[in-house]
């Protein structure tokens, strides 16, 4: 959904995007080896993604709720919500030894993003029909963001969807819609011409592909593994099916103003194990 941030970017301002657009700061870091192997890079803040890695199998629990296991070449990834709390505890076991790190996250800065001029059917749909049509779309999609491909393609790091564009949305944003309070903004919005080619922004197999959705128009899901699952909205075209694997930098859509739109752009999200992330957080940063 479009609003008005006037910040545009090309390659040469990656660095002005993310600590504007993102508050992302934090540099990578990596904490210390202690019992069980472990290294950790990444943003520590309300929305952010670390990724780790550690011995083949281990378990991976944040809060003691245990939530992913290292791949074959030991990697895993970890994210921590838009309202995530300020501490987390991280632990990392194969059953015999283990490894404690407690974590520090940087509090999120958030503003209030008002957009009007939405057709009010897409705000608060009333028809009995439509409504059912909602439920049925937000069933797939959750068969979508419940993807675990066996993967680790996180551990490279990203890049950006679109060569050129204008932020438009920030993550984490408070959102009023035709002047009624919604939920929080839980994407980034990437204003670009229609027909913009959007580009996968790193491996992964396609979670979910269609086209026609009442809120998204054309979306695309892409799992880059362990349930980091990435989220490509508004598209005019879709390019890829269900199953496929694409590859970092592949064509795999197009800018659209499909669903529930102002105007043209990109709407990109992520989540990981039901927790929403900002997909910034991991533009630039490789930990292999």
């Amino acid at each position: 959904m479009e609003g008005d941030e006037p910040l545009s970017w090309r390659p040469d301002r990656r660095t002005a995007l993310l600590g504007l657009a993102a508050g992302l700061a934090t540099p990578a870091r990596s904490l210390a080896e202690d019992g069980l192997p472990l290294r950790l890079d990444g943003r520590f803040m309300q929305g952010g993604v670390a990724v780790g890695r550690t011995i083949p199998g281990a378990q991976v629990l944040l809060d003691e709720t245990p939530l992913t296991a290292a791949s074959d070449g030991g990697w895993f990834v970890i994210g921590f919500d838009r309202d995530a709390p300020s501490r987390i505890l991280l632990r990392v076991t194969d059953g015999h030894s283990e490894a404690v790190r407690p974590l520090v996250l940087q509090s999120g800065e958030y503003d209030v993003q008002r957009i009007d001029g939405l057709p009010q059917d897409t705000v608060t749909p009333m028809d009995p029909d439509l409504l059912a049509r909602i439920r049925a779309e937000a069933e797939r999609k959750q068969v979508g963001f419940a993807s675990l491909a066996q993967r680790d393609d996180f551990k490279s790091g990203f890049i950006m969807p679109l060569s050129e564009f204008r932020l438009s949305g920030r993550f984490g944003d408070q959102r009023v819609l035709n002047g009624s309070p919604s939920r929080p903004h839980y994407g980034v919005d990437m204003a670009a011409p229609l027909e913009t080619p959007v580009l996968a922004p790193a491996a992964a197999t396609v979670a979910f592909a269609e086209t026609g959705l009442h809120y998204e128009g054309g979306l695309i899901m892409l799992d880059h593994g362990q349930g980091l699952v990435s989220a490509y909205l508004h598209l005019s075209q879709v390019l890829v099916a269900p199953g496929q694997e694409v590859a970092q930098g592949q064509p795999i859509a197009a800018v659209g103003a499909e669903g529930r739109a102002t105007g043209p752009h990109l709407c990109w999200r992520m989540k990981w194990r039901d927790r929403n992330l900002n997909p910034l957080s991991l533009v630039g940063l490789r930990a292999a």
